[in-house]
């Protein structure tokens, strides 16, 4: 999750390797310069993108928005997880993508909930990540 490998006893399913916090990261780029989400750019359509590597996913779409003319401001992201705890991984998962996007982790805000127990998170049936990017022109 969020380009690194956490230890746990389940996985993500997905159509590519399922990062969701990724997949988040790739949708709040892409919608913030205007082109659209990551089912756009990578349809689960084509067979090219089945068990992709998310982080190539983000690469390439970070390169067109890149390509227009932006760069990171900032990047607040939340994961909405029962487990596994993301605290430990926290800076880990900054670097991460501090790399992928071209950027300090300094820029990167990520944090995680839990469901409380409650829901599909709580019962630890789902993952779920939001983001939101500020791009500056360059």
């Amino acid at each position: 999750m969020g380009g690194i490998v956490i230890a746990h006893n389940a996985c993500l399913l997905g159509h590519s390797d399922a990062d969701v916090l990724l997949h988040a990261v790739t949708d709040a780029v892409l919608g913030a310069a205007a082109l659209g989400d990551i089912g756009v750019m990578f349809p689960d359509t084509d067979p090219a993108n089945r068990g992709r590597d998310s982080a190539e996913m983000l690469r390439a779409a970070w390169a067109a928005v890149a390509a227009l003319g932006w760069r990171i401001g900032n990047l607040d992201c939340v994961v909405f997880a029962q487990r596994p705890r993301l605290a430990p991984h926290r800076d880990a998962i900054r670097r991460r993508l501090a790399e992928i996007l071209g950027t300090t982790p300094e820029r990167i805000g990520v944090k995680a909930t839990t469901g409380e127990s409650v829901g599909p998170i709580g019962r630890e049936e789902a993952i779920a990540a939001e983001c939101v990017v500020l791009l500056e022109a360059v």
